[in-house]
């Protein structure tokens, strides 16, 4: 399938790397194909990838593993909100955080409140709201993600 995006032009995404939200996501519920793609020019920085729409070409948002930016992510979860995802094997999960980046860079920010949970066996996800205050809607995360790019950049990576 070739879809034309508005961050990467003209991609070509096979089949297998369609993930479908069964109820969308939040604030985009007929929204429910996307693909993870991640810049080949500025390589994988800091683990940011994009969930690209598939049925709008010009909706992709920027994504990150949670536990890149809080090494103590482990929100409780009821089971019952991860039944649509079927099954899922332990190493076949995969969890993930929207990246806010408002025009001052330096107030970026991920949405740990709303983790994405995608089970990678059979491409099923959705995005879950966690109870309680325990994680941050605006989680500040800029620092955060300097300090690893100057980290591999000593390591030469």
């Amino acid at each position: 399938m070739i879809v034309n995006t508005k961050i990467f032009g003209e991609v070509t995404i096979d089949d297998h790397r369609i993930i479908h939200f069964i109820n969308g996501i939040i604030g985009f519920p007929e929204l429910k194909d996307f693909t993870l793609i991640h810049d080949q020019e500025q390589g994988d920085q800091a683990g940011i990838r994009w969930m690209q729409s598939i049925q709008e070409p010009a909706f992709a948002m920027p994504v990150i593993d949670p536990l890149s930016v809080m090494l103590n992510f482990n929100p409780q979860v009821n089971d019952e909100l991860l039944t649509p995802l079927g099954k899922i094997e332990p190493d076949e999960m995969l969890v993930l955080v929207t990246i806010t980046v408002p025009g001052d860079i330096s107030q970026m920010s991920v949405n740990l409140r709303a983790p994405i949970v995608i089970n990678s066996g059979n491409r099923k996800a959705c995005q879950i709201i966690v109870e309680g205050e325990q994680y941050a809607v605006k989680y500040p995360v800029y620092e955060i993600l300097q300090r690893a790019k100057e980290a591999a950049a000593k390591e030469g990576k």
